[in-house]
């Protein structure tokens, strides 16, 4: 009895995680970048983002998974006007203006007994400025009544993707780590 109620629970589970999700624009999403140059960090963020998770089979992430989110870079605001035209212009947005991901679930586990929460490895392409680079992204998924949130934090470096890091004064250069973190809602679409 007591295995009978548990499979029937993972069944849950799993069968309401099943299909395919998309990002859910109701919440409130954001894509975060953080900079340093020498003595300032600076940040700049968008609530423009979207995506899909999409997998098929019985249980979580069986087979054919596709993973696919996008970021409106022109939409990213640090809070000075300049800075933003800079980078704009820096990361060539106006012939390449979505930053990319697309891949597959690499792997993922269950982090806590509650099941409530998976933590993820994603491989796949990540795109900007023209020039895809593959690369593993770690995320956390967690799943509430109202569907699920994914997490994410990562680095990429502007010289994998053809971008020179700017100056912001003659002298000083902005690092060539740029810190992401991506926090989103997704709902499933029946």
């Amino acid at each position: 009895m007591k295995y009978s109620i548990i499979l029937l629970v993972l069944i849950f589970y799993v069968t309401a995680f099943a299909g395919e999700w998309h990002v859910d624009k109701s919440k409130k999403n954001s894509a975060v970048y953080e900079s340093d140059a020498a003595v300032l960090t600076f940040e700049g963020a968008t609530d423009k983002l979207d995506g899909f998770v999409f997998w098929e089979g019985e249980t979580l992430f069986e087979s054919n998974t596709k993973i696919y989110f996008e970021v409106d870079l022109n939409t990213l605001d640090s809070g000075i006007g300049k800075r933003d035209s800079d980078m704009r212009e820096i990361l060539n947005t106006n012939k390449w203006g979505f930053a990319t991901f697309e891949g597959a679930v690499d792997s993922f586990e269950y982090p806590t007994e509650d099941k409530n929460e998976i933590s993820v490895v994603l491989s796949g392409k990540f795109f900007v400025n023209g020039v895809h680079k593959e690369m593993k992204v770690p995320g956390k998924i967690i799943k509430s009544a109202e569907g699920i949130k994914i997490e994410s934090d990562f680095s990429i470096f502007l010289n994998d993707y053809n971008v020179e890091a700017p100056s912001l004064l003659a002298f000083v250069k902005v690092s060539e780590e740029i810190k992401l973190n991506l926090d989103f809602h997704m709902k499933i679409i029946n």
